[in-house]
């Protein structure tokens, strides 16, 4: 069983921040599936599906992104997840708009939904994709992970997320680093 995070804050008044890509792209991934995350648990929002003979949990944690660790932990143990089975998606301040890196493991870098994923799972040895969300330095960083993006951001992303489609459906056909192999860039 796998199970895939993207992050995020619930309420209209977050859709289309910067912070909120996680939850962007698991509701793509989610379309592309048939499925939708309405289901209620844990203070988690989810769907359940099978992808390639494997049942797969897409999570919309809704404790705020602060808190993400304490419903991912509750998936985990409800579920039996092993760590290596755990996919987060997430914003990341030092990568440039459109920019996306996967990795099998890393420190939070700052991000504070990162940091309480790492408290409840005792571990930074999880998997994730990254998309870059630029930083702007002349903004209090809350001020600018909760803003609106900007038309052009917009446009990059919306050209980003077939890519991050693919890595998802490659997720579920190759081994983890042949995925990084073949989509991450230098």
């Amino acid at each position: 069983m796998k199970l895939i995070v993207g992050l995020g804050n619930p309420g209209g008044e977050y859709e289309n921040t910067r912070h909120n890509i996680g939850f962007r792209m698991i509701d793509q991934f989610a379309r592309t599936l048939g499925v939708s995350i309405t289901k209620s648990k844990f203070n988690g929002l989810y769907a359940d599906t099978v992808v390639n003979q494997e049942k797969v949990i897409l999570l919309k944690p809704q404790s705020y992104i602060n808190l993400s660790g304490e419903v991912i932990r509750k998936f985990i143990d409800f579920y039996k997840i092993a760590i290596d089975d755990i996919l987060i998606i997430h914003d990341d301040l030092d990568l440039p708009v459109g920019v996306y890196k996967i990795k099998q493991k890393g420190s939070s870098g700052g991000h504070n939904g990162l940091k309480n994923i790492e408290l409840h799972l005792g571990t930074q040895n999880y998997k994730r994709i990254k998309i870059g969300i630029s930083n702007n330095k002349n903004i209090n960083t809350k001020d600018y992970v909760l803003g609106k993006l900007s038309k052009d951001e917009e446009m990059t992303l919306q050209k980003m997320e077939t890519i991050i489609l693919s890595i998802l459906d490659d997720y579920f056909q190759v081994s983890f680093s042949e995925l990084m192999s073949k989509y991450n860039h230098r």
